[in-house]
């Protein structure tokens, strides 16, 4: 598949959606290999590196990070030329792929995503940076799709502060009427992507299935240009560690 024709479309909106990025083989290598890591790699984790919605159901499991520090098949994975291809086709440079994660919104958890920027985490400059979202079961606005707000990566970041939210510790302070008329609902099946630029405003319902999961995994690409703020990343990865503890997680080691 030739990436170039989304390039346009990138640049203009913030994100794109490319139906069927993976084979079913590929998808299937992949499922499989992220059952193994939840089955063998997860229970020897920190908070840190594995959140639950409820730690004493291990079916919450919402969120991994740092996937490709804790196992050999996803430290390899971030070399997987499809996906690479497509991140230099549109950051326009070569890039830089950073680890693998994992989301889910497990059946009737109250677990919204606050609408945010990922490069208000990120803390790079200039901000030329991707997130990579494969969805991993049919993904819409029951279980909480992806909703993205057109343009906004062009505007630069919007103010955040502290959420409540486990996994996303900052939210936009003034998002409203205005933002939620300008929303796209992005809806996925299986091996779909849908991929953001880093100051693109998105954000996610809660799931309010009573039976279908809402699992994604990720990869983020920075652009070779972008240089990192380590001050102000450093800041805020004292802010998320605080919440962790509040929260009664013991974050461990990164």
């Amino acid at each position: 598949m030739c990436f170039t024709q989304y390039k346009q479309a990138f640049d203009r909106d913030g994100f794109v959606v490319i139906p069927q990025f993976l084979s079913e083989e590929d998808l299937a290598e992949l499922n499989s290999n992220l059952d193994r890591y939840v089955r063998e790699i997860v229970p020897t984790l920190s908070d840190v590196h594995a959140f639950y919605q409820d730690k004493n159901r291990p079916e919450t499991l919402k969120q991994m990070q740092n996937m490709s520090k804790q196992d050999a098949y996803f430290a390899d994975y971030r070399g997987h030329a499809r996906w690479n291809s497509l991140a230099e086709i549109l950051l326009g440079e070569p890039v830089e792929p950073q680890q693998a994660e994992w989301f889910n919104k497990p059946p009737l958890t109250e677990h919204p995503t606050p609408p945010h920027q990922d490069n208000y985490y990120f803390k790079l400059r200039p901000p030329n940076v991707m997130t990579a979202w494969l969805a991993l079961d049919p993904i819409d606005e029951e279980n909480g799709c992806l909703r993205y707000v057109a343009g906004s990566h062009r505007l630069g970041l919007r103010p955040h502060c502290q959420t409540e939210v486990l996994g996303f510790s900052q939210g936009i302070t003034d998002y409203g009427v205005a933002d939620e008329s300008r929303e796209q609902v992005i809806c996925l099946q299986p091996g779909d992507l849908a991929v953001h630029h880093g100051e693109t405003i998105h954000r996610a319902d809660p799931n309010r299935s009573a039976i279908r999961r809402r699992r994604a995994f990720a990869m983020v690409f920075y652009g070779a240009s972008c240089e990192l703020d380590e001050e102000a990343h450093r800041r805020l990865q004292e802010i998320a560690r605080s919440q962790h503890i509040s929260m009664g997680l013991k974050p461990g080691e990164d």
